[in-house]
Order: structure tokens, then C-alpha cells, then sequence
């Protein structure tokens, strides 16, 4: 479920940080983080407004509503101070119908940019797909958001697939 007991530590610079199932006491930090999904240049023929929204409502459902396959994690400081959520979801790979694990959302609040938290966030990832036995971890990205392709470019991370649009 949505929000299963996981608990981990992980070293974020000088600062031990705890990754924990989201509560439903979360709900409020994580949406306040939804701007940060769009504060970058967009596609053509997208609007920050439509795309925020659209999170927004996504990441509501998956938080009033249990959703098989679907795990949102909160990292806080010892102090409780929340740093940032990660969002994934397992689902079968088109291609070989073995399980892959899906970065759907991940965020850092703002004063923890540049500190390793995304980096440490997409590891806790990583380890929980492996736990799951997924294929691989997955993750898309707008192309103008060049400082999150920049951190998963370094995580290993390639492309797979490439999704085009053309606005009508």
C-alpha cells in the first residue's frame, strides 16, 4: 500500500536523515512541494499551471486512496523537519512483463538543493527495487530540466524510451 512501514536511514552530507512511509500528517509537505515540478522551462504546448495541477491531483489520489504497487516515502531529519518525498510505484515492463519499479515523483524542499538528498533518495530508491526484485528503475523528466537529468545522468541513469508530443 501507498503507506507501508519502511524505515531507513541514510548520510546526507553531515546530516542523518530517516526515510519513512508517508503518513497521512505528510499530505500537506508533500503537496507544498508540487511547484518544484515545474520550476524549469517546459515543452511547447505546455502550461505550469495544467502540468501542477495535474501532479497535484495525481499525488492526491495515490494519498487519499491506497493504490496496489504504489509507496510514498518522506525524508526527515532527526529534529522532524521533512526534507523531501520520493514516490514509487511497481508495475510490469511492456517488454518483458517483469516487475519494474517507477520513480514517479521525487522532491526536495527548498535549502536542501544541492545536498545530496536527491541523489540519496534515488538510492533508497534503487534499494527498495532491488528488494522488490524489480528489472530496472524507471523515471521520466521534462527535457528543460536539466539540473534532475544532470543528478540521474550520474546515478547511471540512460534513456530508454523516448516519448514526442506535438501540440494540437
Amino acid at each position: 500500500t501507498a503507506r507501508q512501514a519502511t524505515v531507513m536511514h541514510i548520510q546526507v552530507g553531515d546530516t542523518e536523515i530517516l526515510v519513512r512511509a508517508a503518513e497521512p500528517t505528510d499530505d500537506d509537505f508533500i503537496l507544498s512541494l508540487v511547484p518544484r515540478f515545474t520550476d524549469f522551462e517546459l515543452p511547447p504546448g505546455r502550461k505550469k499551471l495544467v502540468v501542477s495541477e495535474g501532479i497535484r491531483q495525481d499525488l492526491i489520489r495515490h494519498l487519499e486512496h491506497s493504490q496496489p504497487g504504489s509507496f510514498l516515502f518522506v525524508a526527515e531529519t532527526d529534529e522532524g523537519e521533512q526534507a523531501g518525498f520520493l514516490h514509487l510505484q511497481i508495475s510490469s515492463d511492456f517488454f518483458s512483463g517483469k516487475p519494474n519499479c517507477h520513480v514517479s515523483d521525487l522532491a526536495v524542499a527548498k535549502g536542501w538543493d544541492g545536498r545530496g538528498l536527491g541523489r540519496a533518495l534515488l538510492d533508497f530508491g534503487e534499494s527498495f527495487a532491488r528488494e522488490h526484485r524489480c528489472e530496472r528503475l524507471t523515471l521520466s523528466v521534462f527535457p528543460g530540466n536539466a539540473r534532475a537529468r544532470d543528478l540521474y545522468d550520474s546515478q547511471g541513469f540512460h534513456t530508454d524510451l523516448v516519448r514526442m508530443a506535438k501540440p494540437l
